[in-house]
């Protein structure tokens, strides 16, 4: 009996220290794991320190965004130089030539569309927000009022044409043939039941041809920029449809710098809650934010 009591007692012993053995294991490996986290961290603090990033922006509402940026990434150890661009094919330029470290105005299908007609292999490296395109009164202020040869403004770029046409089939203002897609362009269109005349004109230029056009299809940044309101737009692109899907605003840059702690980190920080707020905040549905 008292050997049985004794073999007792030295099983709880020797379970007793297994188990306090293994929790210092556990321990331990839990503080390996977080100096490892923190190791980490600090390697990516380190790796941005002292650096210089310049990125090209459309004025709204791209460079106002990576305003807000600005002093998260300074913590970071990164001064963020925001070139502010009016077009659609400098940023993209400027990063091709060395100039721009990176841009943030466009979406994958233009990039796309750029690359294969300049030969150029910029790349994508996460999006950030959505501009939902609207049609804004010009001549006529209610759809329901297009009259027969009404003319309509839309982008002359072949990815943001294509997306005019979509909104225009939402409404049913046109059809198009079913497998159009982003692709579509003017020969996709099966009915125009209102002789609809199209007036391809730069992004750009599309607020200020309102009063010469019977109503227009604006990009949303440009519609900001011009003083529009979503809330205004006689038609806005639903959130759950194609063109949300596809044209997420970008941040591009050279395959070279893709994996750059410093773009990354730009890119972390555009897709964080600050940012994601300062959206919500700030553009009352014409600009939309993608994460956050």
């Amino acid at each position: 009996m008292k050997n049985i009591f004794k073999k007792a007692i030295a099983t709880g012993l020797l379970l007793a220290i297994t188990g306090s053995l293994a929790a210092c294991a556990q321990t331990a490996a839990t503080r390996v794991e977080a100096g490892t986290l923190a190791s980490e961290s600090q390697a990516d603090d380190k790796a941005t320190e002292n650096t210089v990033l310049k990125v090209g922006a459309n004025i709204t509402p791209h460079s106002e965004i990576l305003e807000v940026a600005k002093p998260i990434l300074a913590d970071k150890g990164i001064t963020l130089e925001i070139v502010r661009l009016e077009d659609s094919v400098t940023p993209n330029t400027g990063v091709i030539e060395g100039s721009l470290d990176a841009n943030y105005f466009q979406h994958v299908p233009y990039l796309d569309q750029f690359n294969k007609e300049n030969g150029s292999d910029l790349v994508s490296v996460g999006a950030v927000h959505y501009e939902p395109f609207g049609i804004y009164a010009g001549r006529v202020k209610d759809l329901k009022d297009l009259k027969d040869g009404a003319v309509i403004a839309v982008p002359n770029n072949v990815t943001n044409e294509a997306r005019a046409l979509l909104l225009l089939a939402q409404e049913g203002i046109i059809k198009l043939k079913d497998d159009a897609g982003i692709n579509a362009t003017v020969e996709d269109i099966t009915e125009n039941p209102l002789n609809i005349q199209f007036k391809e004109l730069a992004p750009e230029q599309l607020v200020a041809a309102l009063p010469d056009v019977d109503v227009a299809v604006i990009n949303g940044n440009y519609a900001i920029e011009g003083g529009l309101h979503v809330s205004q737009a006689l038609a806005v692109e639903a959130n759950d449809g194609l063109a949300a899907q596809t044209y997420g605003n970008i941040i591009a840059t050279s395959p070279a710098k893709a994996d750059d702690p410093a773009v990354k980190a730009l890119v972390e920080v555009l897709q964080g809650p600050e940012i994601a707020k300062y959206i919500q905040d700030t553009y009352d549905g014409a600009v939309v934010p993608l994460f956050g």
